[in-house]
């Protein structure tokens, strides 16, 4: 997994290497460096199995991606979303968005409509409205 890494940087890191390595050694440090990762990632995974099974059964659905905070709070926030109260607020906002669209397309036709024809106020016929 790499994390923000784009591929402008992935080729500035493998021109970095061949320069630093050389290309007759890149391969086989290449070879060597995608080994240790297997090891460690190995590692991790039967130390992650061994902790699972010294817990016993009640933790058999424990997931370590628990343990990081940002999942840990988005995991609590989405169980008791509705003791905040959060579903009211969308439901509120979604309701106040409706009637402020409704009000700005009626004063739009409004002003519309006005611009198009008033009454002169000196005769009483209807004239086209002119903006300043």
């Amino acid at each position: 997994m790499i994390f923000d890494v784009g591929p402008l940087e992935v080729v500035a890191l493998a021109a970095v290497a061949v320069f630093v390595f050389g290309p007759d050694k890149l391969p086989r440090m290449i070879t060597e460096t995608m080994g240790f990762v297997r090891r460690v990632r190995e590692f991790s995974d039967s130390t992650k199995q061994e902790i699972q099974k010294e817990l016993g059964p009640e933790f058999e659905e424990f997931d370590f991606q628990d343990l990081n905070p940002k999942t840990f709070v988005r995991k609590q926030l989405a169980a008791h979303a509705d003791d905040f109260g959060l579903k009211e607020i969308q439901d509120l906002r979604g309701g106040v968005a409706k009637d402020t669209h409704e009000a700005a397309a009626t004063i739009r036709a409004t002003h519309t409509h006005a611009l198009d024809k008033t009454d002169d106020p000196h005769t009483g016929r209807q004239t086209q409205a002119r903006l300043p």
